[in-house]
């Protein structure tokens, strides 16, 4: 039982009534009578909460989070009781979010029932407890309140951004990525792999017309082709220390993470193939490239159970594996990050090792505070020399791309934030021109 601001407020009146009853005796007797009456509310309060349990609520939340996304959390209520009351409904969410804001008021009539909705952010994947919802009911007369724990502890796994997966499946649907910043890439040559003879239809390209089928069938029959199939596209996602950087919440390597299963999502719908590889100080995770049915759990449990120890990455060791794990040649598209010129060079000879049997795209990422700062005015020593410094490393990434493209290595510097859809484009635009 818990004691309502109204419950103090009535109490004090009493004792106010009754202490002036010192000064004036006729209202010593109104006091008495106001407190007679105050404890017979009480009671009849007491009984009408604690007649019946009253209350019920259930919590709707999927079984799984999406890491970096908005998940929808919802809490139906139902009245039982047989006059309108006043609640406020806590749910105990998990302490990680550090909110203090999921407190809701919500007024039902008798035999009502209400639903309310929330969202919740996580920025960490891993395994998240929920707790109890708590439910603090008041009724009409408003002097005690009844608290109701329904539900029972759930915990819930975070994993990498799937939302974004249906994102992408709905957009491709409605032939509408470029609301997401897909680009639409122009084909360049012709398509590699025959398919298929058709009819021909106005809009097909003439040069394709089989004219001996055309002959036999009496009308202009096409040849369709269709992109080379099959290729293999490997996430290589570094988890070493220099990836532990955070933007907007979530460290580099989760957004490297999600963008690697945006990626490969992409990739098994283009008839790619598509793997995992993790390292830090020593080979940790492979998934092999493939494109069967269940590619898309094996990939998605992979980078689930990504961890770190914020160890200094052995490039040597991934070469050693690479080499030995990818047998055809492929794509590989490494999540990495360097804090200035001098880190990439002592990797550079790995790069090159990668790139010369592989097609190599190095992804590292552009610092916004830093540019940010960049930005702004000096107006003291101090300042200008912050400048300085923070401009030098900025040239520094500019200096790393052309180094990086003089061996002819592909690279691509990107916020965080956009980094699924640049990837994307990057694979999009290097498979139609048929770079790998």
């Amino acid at each position: 039982m818990f004691l309502p601001i109204r419950f103090y407020y009535t109490a004090m009146v009493v004792i106010v009534v009754l202490a002036l009853g010192q000064l004036w005796p006729p209202l010593f007797y109104v006091g008495a009578t106001l407190l007679a009456v105050f404890a017979l509310m009480l009671l009849v309060d007491i009984a009408l909460l604690w007649t019946r349990r009253g209350i019920t609520a259930t919590r709707n939340c999927s079984s799984r989070f999406s890491n970096g996304d908005e998940n929808p959390v919802s809490i139906e209520v139902e009245n039982n009781y047989p006059f309108a009351v006043k609640l406020n409904i806590i749910d105990e969410i998990p302490h990680i979010f550090q909110r203090r804001d999921v407190n809701f008021p919500l007024r039902l009539k008798a035999g009502e029932s209400g639903t309310l909705d929330y969202t919740l952010r996580p920025t960490k994947r891993g395994v998240y407890g929920f707790g109890y919802i708590r439910t603090f009911v008041t009724s009409p007369i408003g002097l005690v309140q009844r608290r109701f724990s329904n539900g029972e502890p759930t915990d819930v796994a975070v994993y990498p951004s799937y939302l974004m997966l249906n994102k992408y499946e709905f957009l491709a649907i409605s032939n509408n990525l470029t609301d997401m910043g897909i680009k639409r890439i122009r084909r360049v040559g012709n398509n590699t792999e025959f398919e298929q003879i058709k009819s021909y239809v106005q809009g097909d390209d003439y040069r394709h017309i089989n004219w001996k089928a055309s002959a036999r069938t009496h009308h202009l029959m096409v040849n369709v082709y269709t992109d080379e199939r099959s290729q293999q596209i490997i996430n290589v996602i570094d988890k070493g220390r220099i990836m532990q950087q955070a933007f907007a919440g979530m460290t580099i390597l989760d957004y490297a993470i999600n963008a690697a299963l945006v990626l490969s999502y992409v990739a098994l719908h283009r008839d790619d193939k598509a793997g995992i590889i993790t390292f830090a100080d020593k080979f940790s995770d492979f998934v092999k490239p493939d494109r069967g049915p269940a590619q898309m759990n094996d990939i998605l449990e992979c980078l689930y159970h990504q961890t770190t120890d914020f160890a200094e990455s052995d490039y040597s060791t991934l070469v050693a594996n690479v080499n030995h794990l990818a047998g055809q040649r492929s794509l590989l598209i490494l999540y990495t990050n360097f804090f200035d010129y001098n880190s990439m060079l002592r990797q550079l000879p790995y790069l090159r090792q990668l790139n010369s049997r592989h097609r190599l795209v190095v992804v590292f990422f552009i610092d916004e505070e830093r540019r940010d700062f960049i930005s702004q005015q000096p107006h003291s020593t101090k300042d200008y020399y912050e400048h300085s410094i923070a401009a030098k490393i900025d040239n520094e990434q500019t200096l790393i791309i052309n180094t990086l493209r003089q061996y002819g290595i592909n690279s691509l510097l990107t916020s965080p934030q956009n980094l699924s859809v640049n990837i994307i484009n990057r694979y999009l635009e290097m498979k139609s021109r048929q770079m790998f």
